[in-house]
């Protein structure tokens, strides 16, 4: 199909309704949040609009650096998981008849459809002393006493890469659907082991999916709130946390707009790298 360049102001109706809801929804509202980033907060009356730099210039002291690092190792160590286990468990699965692929699949949209509270609430129950997964374990003989697991790092990496794990998944599965199995039969014929096929053929050929994926839930885990509260200590709180309490509870809206705008631009970065690793992806 060839693209022919519209003629008339007609040919630009289908864009005007998506147009409209990005400024309304997307445009006004950041652009709202860049304006408040540079007013001025004063103590007794909540801000003053203005143009200072005072709310960028925390971003240098050593607590949102703090902040800032630890959200980026979480999220980064979401992505990794999730692929080293999602890759794997994906490229099973589409070996695997239809009528099992479905049935995982429809599985995996059941997840989804829990809210990130009810997630948080059941992995707090399930890593608790009383009621806990410890239980279990002592029942078996493994541990002397139950022990309650959360709340810690672990507890926090384990709920988000439950929760962010169906969606690497459903990510992966078209692109390995896809995948041409010869090669793989190929690598086998010339004497290749199966863990050194699946290293040499199948994961060079998924490469730009694969990043696209880490980018993906690296975005996702990046953006986590309530998680972290909940399974997590305070020195485990995200950045999406420190906006919320400097917005809310410190009533400190120019340093959670300035940090919102900081996220949302390091979100629509990855976004971008993705959309560019999809294209040379289609145009190979």
């Amino acid at each position: 199909m060839r693209r022919t360049p519209p003629k008339s102001a007609r040919d630009y109706a289908p864009i005007v309704y998506p147009g409209i809801m990005l400024v309304v929804f997307f445009v006004i509202p950041f652009a709202t949040m860049i304006a408040v980033s540079f007013f001025k907060r004063n103590q007794g009356a909540f801000y003053t609009p203005d143009f200072v730099l005072d709310n960028y210039a925390r971003f240098l002291t050593a607590f949102f650096g703090g902040v800032l690092a630890f959200s980026l190792f979480l999220a980064i160590m979401v992505a990794v998981v999730c692929l080293v286990v999602g890759f794997p468990f994906t490229f099973f699965l589409v070996r695997l008849k239809r009528r099992a692929q479905i049935l995982w699949l429809l599985s995996l949209l059941s997840v989804l459809s829990l809210s990130e509270v009810i997630i948080g609430f059941a992995w707090s129950t399930l890593l608790s002393r009383t009621a806990g997964i410890t239980n279990l374990f002592v029942a078996l003989g493994l541990m002397d006493r139950p022990e309650a697991l959360l709340p810690g790092f672990g507890a926090v990496l384990t709920g988000m890469v439950y929760q962010a794990l169906p969606y690497t998944i459903l990510v992966l599965y078209p692109s390995l659907a896809r995948l041409d199995w010869s090669l793989l039969e190929a690598a086998r014929t010339m004497g290749a082991s199966p863990v050194k096929a699946f290293f040499n053929v199948v994961v060079p050929v998924s490469r730009n999916t694969i990043v696209a994926t880490l980018i993906m839930v690296f975005v996702f885990a990046l953006g986590s709130y309530l998680l972290p509260q909940i399974l997590g200590r305070p020195r485990q709180w995200t950045l999406s946390v420190l906006i919320t309490d400097q917005a809310i509870y410190q009533s400190n809206m120019p340093f959670a707009a300035a940090m919102a705008v900081f996220l949302v631009l390091i979100a629509l970065a990855l976004v971008g790298l993705t959309t560019l690793i999809g294209r040379r992806e289609a145009e190979a």
